[in-house]
């Protein structure tokens, strides 16, 4: 065991005296590793993706009591120096700096400290601190930018894999370097663009019957087309062509250039070396389905997992062993807490392997911060369980099979894209009515508890947001399913009446998940509406007036929020049926019921089905999108197979 003694100045390891000391092993590499990671964000955007995931999973010590059965052990010293690695340093820091210096470098150094008596970790930049000496297998010491020797087992290094060494690691950035490079040149040609006023080259076209001109005429002109193309303004900001001249564009324009795509290729790129798939870092234009509770099973399983083992076993092996009473203990980062359902699905889940409901009224009462009633720690089974000879609390109806054809069909799970009894205007008037309504519920229950400040209007909001996004999310879910299957029978009934590869409940987590999202959104709408009120009210009526009228401007938004979220659905219903049925182009097509300029813009625009369109839209109602894109859309999308 040994270890830096130090009485709390950290400085005596000799870390950082010197700042152009680096540990990089390839010396002619054009960038250092913290340069890019300053100047790219495609770098940091992933690096900083994986170090916040992990760091906010929290690893915790436990002792094997048998092999199936364990203790947590909160006062093991490793537990402590995990939950303090360094005075006034928390878990999250210390975690989010290991995993980051090792995403950025390939490798992690600490130096090992014993601070009044407790062993500490103190994190070294790599740049600052390099193995020296020594052979391929092993170091002979660690070297400082400072001049002090450490010897191996004073520091924690975890690195990567290099091909002929076993003493360090090679950074994922050195097989992106040509990949940002020439992102870093497109930047460059991006910049002299916009420096030149956004002006392209071309050539100056002079009919050949034009009047010859004198040297007094060539020095106007060529003054005034110098002020123009060097972005000045006053006189010379706007070109005057004379005598029928003509401007022919030479080069590439931006959309040519596909400034837009090759920065998403870049991220693509940049994720694929960290193993990230796209659309966890927000690459959504090749991701077909967002089915939420896929992609977070598999951020924890296959992303980030073995990350975390790998630095769970480093630590065991290389701190724990100067610990006292090691024995069976380890540590692993608890991601269990990450991989489990939602409150609903594990109490479904509970309540189904018991047999009989699980939690008492008083418990759920206290998960809601409600105070206990009398009766309320009694475990409460209902009749159909101790009488009835159902499994569980959960079963109450027989099989459909055991049903009549017609009862049968109403409880089946299956989702077909079964014609509505509303026709789509009349379904959207029945939306934006039912949201407004819900909208003045939830208002009138603000003014009902009649908030006297606006710190009040603020708790009250936040008291109940869980509950309100519960009923929102419910009512626009209802009424986003109905539109995404109209969309769907649109194109089916046209291109695929038999529905050969397409399923309703393929498509529904992304309706669902978009359910939610407007139900965020809208209830954000009202939450500043009141805010804003609270804060500044009128003279007259005080804070209840000013509360009256924000609630009529919440309830305006719930007749855009319908709109949009209708819209929305609908597109993306349409858009998931013509992909299963084979479509390879959509048609951009502009309504009567929405005359703005941008839209009409692109109507009669095609592009390919898994393309955008001119103005970054996927579909109509793309939430994706700027909110002067989507709101109030009544866009629709039309399908073909054709160019």
């Amino acid at each position: 065991m040994a270890f830096v003694v130090s009485s709390g100045q950290l400085a005596t390891t000799g870390a950082g005296v010197t700042p152009m000391f680096s540990a990089m092993p390839i010396a002619a590499a054009p960038w250092e590793y913290e340069a890019i990671w300053r100047t790219q964000p495609q770098v940091r955007t992933v690096i900083s993706f994986l170090a916040r995931n992990i760091a906010q999973v929290g690893i915790h010590t436990f002792r094997r009591v048998s092999d199936t059965d364990r203790e947590r052990l909160t006062d093991h010293p490793l537990a402590q120096l995990l939950a303090e690695p360094l005075p006034g340093m928390t878990q999250y820091r210390f975690i989010e700096r290991m995993v980051s210096d090792y995403a950025l470098y390939d490798d992690f150094y600490g130096i090992k400290l014993r601070l009044n008596g407790r062993l500490r970790v103190l994190p070294v930049p790599p740049t600052l601190i390099r193995p020296a000496e020594g052979n391929w297998i092993a170091p002979a010491y660690y070297e400082t930018a400072g001049g002090r020797e450490f010897a191996p087992d004073q520091v924690v290094h975890i690195h990567g894999y290099t091909p002929e060494t076993l003493t360090r690691g090679t950074s994922p950035i050195e097989s992106l370097r040509d990949v940002l490079l020439e992102s870093t040149e497109a930047a460059k040609q991006r910049a002299a663009m916009w420096k030149g006023g956004a002006r392209h080259t071309g050539v100056l076209v002079r009919p050949p019957d034009a009047p010859e001109w004198g040297p007094g005429e060539k020095a106007r002109f060529r003054e005034m087309w110098r002020s123009f193309t060097q972005g000045g303004g006053g006189e010379g900001g706007t070109p005057i062509l004379e005598d029928g001249m003509d401007y022919k564009p030479v080069g590439f324009n931006p959309q040519q250039a596909q400034y837009i795509e090759a920065r998403k290729l870049t991220r693509e790129e940049v994720s694929a070396a960290y193993f990230i798939p796209p659309p966890l870092i927000g690459i959504l234009d090749h991701a077909t389905y967002s089915n939420i509770k896929e992609q977070h099973s598999h951020l924890y399983q296959d992303t980030l997992g073995p990350y975390m083992a790998m630095f769970a076993q480093e630590i065991q092996a290389q701190i724990l062993t100067d610990l006292p009473d090691s024995g069976d203990v380890y540590c692993e980062f608890n991601i269990d807490a990450k991989m489990r359902g939602s409150f609903e699905e594990q109490a479904a889940a509970a309540s189904t392997a018991t047999g009989r409901p699980w939690m008492t009224v008083n418990e759920t009462r206290a998960r809601n911060n409600l105070p206990a009633i009398d009766g309320g720690d009694a475990l409460i089974v209902p009749m159909n369980v101790t009488e009835g000879g159902l499994a569980s609390p959960r079963d109450t109806a027989p099989e459909p099979d055991a049903l009549p054809k017609a009862l049968a069909r109403r409880v089946s799970t299956k989702a077909g894209p079964t014609a509505d009894t509303h026709s789509p205007d009349e379904l959207r008037e029945e939306f934006a009515a039912a949201l407004a309504a819900l909208t003045d519920e939830e208002f009138a229950a603000l003014l009902e508890s009649d908030p006297g400040s606006a710190r009040a209007v603020r708790s009250w909001w936040e008291a109940g947001r869980a509950g309100r996004l519960a009923r929102f999310s419910k009512l626009i879910a209802d009424y986003v399913l109905r539109f995404g299957r109209a969309g769907a029978r649109r194109v089916l009934e046209e291109f695929n009446p038999s529905e050969d590869g397409w399923a309703a409940d393929v498509m529904e987590p992304w309706l669902m998940a978009a359910a939610l999202h407007h139900a965020e959104l809208h209830d954000a709408a009202g939450e500043q509406a009141a805010a804003e009120a609270a804060a500044a009210p009128p003279e007259e009526g005080g804070i209840a007036a000013a509360l009256v009228l924000a609630g009529g401007l919440w309830a305006s938004a719930a007749l855009t929020r319908s709109e949009t979220a209708a819209t929305e659905a609908m597109s993306f219903g349409s858009h998931d049926a013509a992909e299963a049925s084979g479509l390879e182009f959509k048609v951009w097509q502009t309504t009567s019921a929405d005359p703005r300029s941008q839209h009409a813009a692109v109507d009669g625009e095609k592009v390919p089905l898994d393309g955008v369109f001119s103005n970054g839209l996927r579909w109509p109602g793309d939430s994706t999108g700027d909110v002067d894109e989507t709101a109030n859309c009544r866009c629709l999308l039309m399908y073909s197979n054709s160019e």
